[in-house]
């Protein structure tokens, strides 16, 4: 019986960009079952851009992380031990209580996933938060129709990978992306089935996107200069889902400086969290699930073996370390 397990804490809030000096990996005592609750050996770890402001002493969306306390995000591992009359011994789970090894969960925390479907993994990317954000953000907020055009920046990560691939098998017509090395842009075109894609280190990206335009749908994980140029090259009545913003997360950037161009074209600027709109989540699965299992839709992960590389995986998020979702495999 496991008695004792691994968590990684937060120990300092960053001032700019995070450094491992900000966490903290400590052994500490499982409690008793009480109840309904059940023990969890995770399996893998999600690390997600989102997680750097829930580091920031802030209000926002979602409470910040408690010092000193375990750091909390997606994970998937098998039930060992339960007092549950619905999630058995053996049952592979999706749940919250993540950076840590073995978690003591309520049942209603976690849910069972159908492992003969996908593998376990692919409930944190795939077939997890990032996919239902990027139907989400496609559906609900971009209001895709047949034709469209979309653009995509940081298309080479988790959800961006998820979203042309989506936008095409919605009906857009031509889908764009933006990554960061000659590598993912290949990715993006060769086996995701973009039909174009650049790499912003490579020049600016009003230059590189001008001969795309006009857009009709831009999905921005990015901000900053992406931002800026989907707004200089958005069709009249282009609609703009603000997903992420990674190129400010650890150091403020600028706005865009041409906003007054939303007014000319009538474009509809939307930030959305994918926690909202959880009504999508049984659409979303019985949609994708089978695009998935049949091969029609693909994704990658980069993965890092062992909890202490946990923050490794999670500081390499804003230097482009992964291609398409970052995870943790614990075994």
């Amino acid at each position: 019986m496991t008695t004792t397990t691994r968590q990684v804490q937060l120990t300092a809030r960053p001032q700019g960009t995070p450094t491992p000096e900000n966490f903290r990996t400590v052994e500490v005592d499982l409690p008793d079952l009480e109840a309904g609750q059940v023990l969890v050996r995770n399996t893998y770890l999600s690390v997600d851009p989102y997680m750097r402001g829930r580091m920031n002493d802030v209000k926002s969306y979602t409470p910040p992380f408690a010092l000193d306390a375990p750091l909390e995000g997606g994970a998937v591992g098998v039930v060992e031990e339960s007092s549950s009359d619905t999630v058995p011994v053996g049952a592979t789970v999706l749940h919250m209580a993540g950076w840590r090894e073995h978690a003591v969960l309520g049942e209603r925390e976690a849910r069972v996933v159908d492992v003969d479907t996908a593998p376990a993994s692919a409930y944190l990317g795939a077939l997890g938060m990032p996919g239902l954000t990027a139907w989400a953000g496609l559906t609900a907020i971009g209001q895709l129709h047949d034709g469209d055009t979309v653009f995509v920046s940081g298309a080479a990560g988790a959800v961006g990978s998820m979203v042309g691939q989506l936008a095409k098998k919605l009906g857009a017509a031509k889908v764009v992306g933006s990554a960061g090395s000659a590598e993912k842009v290949a990715w993006l075109v060769d086996e995701l089935g973009y039909d174009a894609a650049f790499d912003y280190s490579q020049g600016p990206v009003a230059r590189q996107l001008a001969p795309h335009a006009p857009v009709d749908v831009y999905f921005d994980n990015v901000g900053g200069d992406h931002l800026e140029a989907a707004i200089l090259h958005m069709a009249d009545y282009g609609r703009l889902a603000l997903c992420g913003a990674i190129a400010g997360y650890d150091n403020p950037v600028p706005g865009p400086r041409n906003l007054m161009m939303a007014i000319a074209k009538r474009l509809t600027l939307r930030g959305f969290i994918v926690s909202d709109h959880g009504d999508l989540a049984g659409e979303f699965y019985r949609t994708v699930g089978p695009w998935l299992a049949g091969g029609e839709i693909r994704y990658r992960e980069t993965v890092l073996d062992g909890l202490d590389r946990t923050v490794e995986g999670f500081l390499g998020l804003a230097t482009g370390a992964n291609t398409g979702k970052m995870l943790i495999r614990l075994g």
